[in-house]
């Protein structure tokens, strides 16, 4: 069986003072992930394979920290430059409400050409009227992940989460039902896994982006200064299971070089994690896990 691969992309000095971000250090970070998780070797011809030329492309964004801890706009200015050079443009870059993306920086495009980005709660739009039952879960999904996209990119931040232990890919898609705060119980096992098993999302999800420019690893999910570390990290992944793991491990060694305990310890550990892989939706055995290290 082929290993699950994740492409862990360091970027000297990617961001710097007040949060400003090297753009064209982000591009290089990028393509050199893009090129690696599938074997071509070749961003656009990667991009080709994951998505065709009639696919509606999503990017799920979390903008839910404020303009410190969400999903920066120049990462997905530059995510969205790469689709086009590819010949897959127009994507749409959404979160929950607009409110939370004008917050993060983002200026709401629904018409004009070029990036579409709005909230679920834009007119006309909302969560669909059709609920959905699948095991432990019952949500009505956004419109625009249940009707509007074909396939899907999860562009998530990753934090510490007082609940869930970690908040990465897979979790990214709470932010794509109406009852999130629902399946907070747990540490959020199996809620995220299942959540993620439902045909709105797996059926359409093609590719994990983990944004770890600046990690909240510890008292998350909201920003504390004393407890972010800027590490310059972008993790790339076809597998959403295997991106989130090595997120969680990311967490771990950073909770341990600052002398915090583990999450197992705090009895919060992302088991949600584990439950993904059982259910196949990915590789959580790190045996299993082809990790490339890349610095730019």
């Amino acid at each position: 069986m082929n290993k699950a691969r994740v492409v862990v992309v360091t970027g000297k000095d990617v961001l710097g003072s007040k949060f400003s971000l090297n753009e064209k250090k982000l591009q290089l970070m990028f393509r050199f992930g893009l090129s690696q998780i599938l074997p071509s070797g070749d961003a656009d011809e990667n991009l080709l394979k994951l998505f065709t030329a009639q696919d509606q492309i999503g990017i799920k964004i979390n903008t839910i920290g404020g303009r410190k801890l969400s999903t920066r706009p120049e990462v997905t200015h530059v995510l969205s430059s790469l689709l086009h050079t590819a010949g897959r443009e127009n994507p749409i870059v959404w979160d929950r409400t607009n409110r939370e993306l004008k917050e993060a920086g983002y200026r709401l495009n629904m018409n004009r050409k070029g990036p579409r980005i709005y909230g679920t709660d834009s007119r006309g739009l909302g969560y669909d009227a059709y609920l959905l039952s699948h095991k432990n879960i019952g949500s009505l999904f956004s419109a625009i992940q249940y009707r509007q996209i074909s396939a899907s990119i999860s562009l998530a931040i990753l934090k510490d989460h007082g609940l869930a232990g970690v908040t990465a890919g897979m979790k990214n898609y709470f932010g794509s039902i109406h009852n999130p705060n629902k399946y907070h119980d747990f540490n959020c096992d199996p809620y995220v896994a299942e959540l993620f098993e439902t045909p709105p999302i797996q059926k359409k999800h093609r590719l994990t982006i983990v944004d770890a420019l600046l990690v909240q690893f510890h008292r998350g999910p909201a920003y504390h200064a004393q407890w972010a570390e800027s590490l310059g990290i972008l993790i790339f992944s076809t597998d959403p299971v295997a991106a989130d793991y090595a997120g969680w491990q990311l967490i771990e060694k950073l909770r341990s070089l600052h002398g915090l305990p583990s999450l197992a310890e705090e009895k919060r550990e992302p088991n949600y994690i584990l439950t993904a892989g059982k259910l196949g939706l990915g590789q959580a055995n790190p045996d299993q896990i082809e990790v490339i290290n890349h610095e730019i």
